[in-house]
C-alpha cells in the first residue's frame, strides 16, 4: 500500500470518529435535556399515585409521615392516619419476581391490614402483575401477625403461576405489620 493510500485511511478514520463523538454528544444532550423536562411531572404522578394508594388502603382527612427508625430496609415510608385510625406503610419487599415491586399497606389501630395496594410493579404481565386485582389483595385484609401463602402455611391464595409476586407481597405486608408494631 502505497503512503497516500495509508494517510487517506488515517484521515477517513479521524473523521468517522469525529463525527460518531458528535452524534453521541447530540444523543446525551438530547436525552439530558428530555430527562430535565420530564422529571418534575413524573415525580408529581408518582406522588398522586401514592396519594390515591393510601386513601385506597386507610381512607383519612389527611396523613402526616413517621420517622421510621427500624432496622428493615424495605420500608420506605409510613405515614400516620388523621383521626388514630392507623397507618400506611410504603413498602418494596425483597424477593418479588422482577425486583421491582412497591405496595402500600394499610394498618388499622388495631394492629390488622385494612388494605393493600400496588403503586409499582414491573412483574410479568398476566402473572405476577395480577397482584393488582382486587380478588388477590382484598385476601390481606384482617390479617395480622405473619403474614404467609397457603403453600407455606398461611392464608393467602397465591396468584396461579406467581407464587414468587404472592409470596413477596406477602413479606411486604409482614414487615408492614411489623414496623408499625415497632412505633407502638
Amino acid at each position: 500500500m502505497s503512503e497516500a493510500a495509508v494517510k487517506k485511511n488515517d484521515s477517513g478514520m479521524a473523521k468517522l470518529t469525529i463525527t460518531l463523538c458528535a452524534i453521541c454528544a447530540v444523543c446525551a444532550l438530547v436525552l439530558g435535556l428530555v430527562n430535565m423536562i420530564t422529571e418534575d411531572p413524573i415525580k408529581n404522578v408518582q406522588i398522586e399515585k401514592n396519594n390515591a394508594a393510601m386513601a385506597e388502603v386507610l381512607p383519612a382527612s389527611g396523613y402526616a409521615p413517621v420517622d421510621y427508625t427500624g432496622s428493615d430496609s424495605t420500608i420506605k415510608s409510613i405515614n400516620k392516619a388523621e383521626g388514630d385510625v392507623g397507618y400506611v406503610v410504603e413498602v418494596s419487599p425483597s424477593g418479588s419476581f422482577s425486583g421491582t415491586l412497591t405496595i402500600m399497606v394499610g394498618v388499622n389501630a388495631d394492629g390488622t391490614v385494612s388494605g393493600v395496594a400496588v403503586t409499582k410493579s414491573g412483574e410479568t404481565s398476566g402473572l405476577g402483575d395480577n397482584a393488582k386485582k382486587p380478588a388477590f389483595r382484598d385476601q390481606f385484609a384482617g390479617l395480622s401477625g405473619e403474614v404467609k401463602v397457603t403453600k407455606d402455611g398461611g392464608v393467602v391464595n397465591a396468584i396461579t403461576g406467581a407464587t414468587i409476586t404472592s409470596r413477596a407481597v406477602s413479606a411486604g405486608v409482614t414487615s408492614a405489620l411489623a414496623a408499625v408494631a415497632e412505633l407502638g
